[in-house]
């Protein structure tokens, strides 16, 4: 296969336009090129007021390719192909009986319990909280009635806090193995839209999600894996540095060598668990702030000019930083075009908000975190004061916001005009706020640190100088966000086990090795290949 990058057509080209392009820009004659698979579809909206272009990365099957690439041999953009495709690293051997263990069941443990099953390790997932759709329904409790279930929420269950977001699966973490595309081939495998392959940004959105994990999780089940919902682990098993087992809050001990530690960003007694339990682990930086709305319309047309609204396009996004005087770091975080601002806590009487977009982004606002970046210097006692420290911040600051929303879980919120003038705000103006249950207007200034409120301030108008209107008077901020990312690293070495705790695999967002779906699915296949590997050295040496 070839690879030809940069391929530029009009947004409105026919479907049938493509191979034709690509036979020109190639200088082919008819019938040398096979067929051809689109890789990637984007298109770069920078330039105001010049015509879009869809730019196509395309594998193509020729009838040359080694002519045509010694043709182009000084051409960038014409190269082999690179296979894409997934190799497994091992299969289970016949008789296997060392069940591997994976606690959690979001992206990270969904994709590892994935891998070894299908690999034939028959892995057995605990899972904190309930199965999809009963957690969907708790979920809306929430949002609905003012009831949390702390066991089942937007944090905990089937799907972990990726499900209720915007479903995007794009990341820039490192990939030479190409494991996103095993992620995506597999979400597509399970009733994703096949356009998620090639898009540039590609998301899902949380109702196909639903569907999506749910069929995911039932080939689990038919490769002989188990999945247990309700099972939270409480301690865990060590013997002479080795993990032996865990134990679960029924009271029931699972004998395990292998376990792989898929938790979430917000296991908060599950952290304090593993720190008991001498597992090492670190405080590592995360971001705190809030979340900003705006007509979707603005952002459309600020960001796409006269080609807002266009339905090949979409409602468009974006991605913002600015450095503050006072040293701190503000950008937009989690991004989510024609989205909802939600309610996102675990925990009762505390408050933290997210955001959220179904699959066609069709809703009236757009939402984002606008967030500063905090180190472990900044937690209660600093960094002499140990890993838990960032939780203790988090759970400080969503207290607080529990209380200025009114103590019903209500959220704080203020107009961006009141706000960088330092003033509370008492109605709103056009933007009407998503968040569910409701928000109470205010002064948000008590629920953040003075440095971040300082630097949030200064950023929004120079925001509202790249994106115009982005600093509107009555653009809406409600808070708090304050799970960005996981507050401590459970370290891990080069074989992926945690330093001090053989057996254990520290994987994904909570162990503070992803930030989002796709990440968190790379990594699950990562530690699961680890994993797979040292069975097999283990029932080679037993043999």
């Amino acid at each position: 296969m070839l690879r030809l990058t940069e391929l530029a057509l009009p947004i409105e080209h026919a479907p049938e336009a493509l191979a034709p392009a690509i036979q020109q820009r190639l200088r082919l004659p008819d019938g040398d090129l096979r067929t051809f698979t689109v890789f990637k579809r984007s298109y770069d909206a920078r330039k105001k007021g010049s015509a879009l272009s869809f730019v196509y990365t395309v594998d193509c099957e020729l009838r040359d390719e080694a002519a045509v690439l010694a043709k182009f041999k000084d051409d960038r953009n014409v190269n082999p192909a690179p296979d894409v495709s997934y190799h497994p690293v091992a299969a289970a051997p016949a008789g296997f009986g060392n069940r591997p263990l994976v606690v959690g069941f979001g992206p990270c443990g969904i994709f590892a319990a994935l891998i070894l099953a299908q690999m034939g390790f028959r892995p057995i997932v605990l899972e904190r909280g309930k199965p999809v759709r009963k957690r969907t329904k708790d979920t809306w409790g929430l949002w609905r009635k003012n009831a949390l279930n702390p066991a089942s929420n937007v944090q905990f269950g089937e799907g972990g806090a990726g499900l209720f977001s915007d479903g995007k699966l794009y990341s820039q973490v490192k990939d030479p193995k190409f494991h996103g595309r095993k992620v995506l081939h597999e979400f597509v495998k399970a009733g994703a839209p096949e356009e998620i392959l090639y898009v540039s940004k590609p998301h899902i959105g949380t109702f196909r999600l639903t569907g999506v994990v749910t069929r995911m999780r039932e080939e689990i089940e038919a490769l002989g894996g188990e999945v247990r919902f309700e099972q939270q682990v409480t301690d865990l098993q060590v013997e002479d540095g080795h993990l032996r087992g865990v134990t679960l809050a029924s009271g029931e001990t699972i004998a395990a060598d292998h376990v792989i530690l898929a938790l979430g960003h917000s296991a908060r007694e599950t952290f304090r668990m593993l720190h008991a339990r001498s597992v090492y682990m670190e405080a590592k930086p995360f971001s705190i702030g809030f979340r900003i709305e705006h007509p979707q319309s603005l952002i459309d047309r600020a960001r796409l000019g006269r080609y807002a609204g266009h339905p090949l396009l979409g409602a468009a996004d974006y991605k913002l930083v600015h450095h503050a005087k006072n040293g701190r770091s503000v950008y937009s975080f989690c991004m989510c075009p024609g989205g909802t601002v939600v309610a996102a806590t675990s925990e009762p009487q505390r408050v933290v908000t997210n955001g959220m977009s179904q699959y066609s982004r069709n809703e009236r606002n757009a939402n984002a975190g606008i967030v500063v970046g905090i180190s472990p210097e900044d937690y209660p006692g600093g960094v002499e004061a140990g890993p838990l420290t960032g939780i203790a911040l988090q759970e400080e600051l969503e207290s607080r916001a529990y209380v200025l929303g009114g103590g019903n879980y209500e959220a704080p919120a203020q107009l961006v005009g009141d706000f960088i003038a330092g003033q509370p705000s008492t109605a709103l103006g056009e933007v009407e706020p998503s968040y569910k249950p409701g928000v109470k207007l205010g002064d948000l200034a008590p629920s953040l640190p003075d440095y971040a409120i300082e630097a949030i301030r200064e950023a929004l108008p120079a925001f509202g100088k790249q994106i115009r209107g982005f600093d509107r008077h009555d653009a809406v901020l409600t808070g708090v966000e304050t799970r960005t990312s996981s507050p401590l690293r459970i370290t891990r070495g080069d074989n992926y086990q945690s330093l001090n705790t053989r057996g254990l695999y520290p994987a994904g967002e909570g162990a503070g090795y992803a930030g989002g779906i796709m990440s968190a699915g790379i990594d699950g296949i990562r530690v699961a290949e680890a994993l797979a590997l040292s069975l097999l050295a283990d029932a080679q040496q037993r043999a």
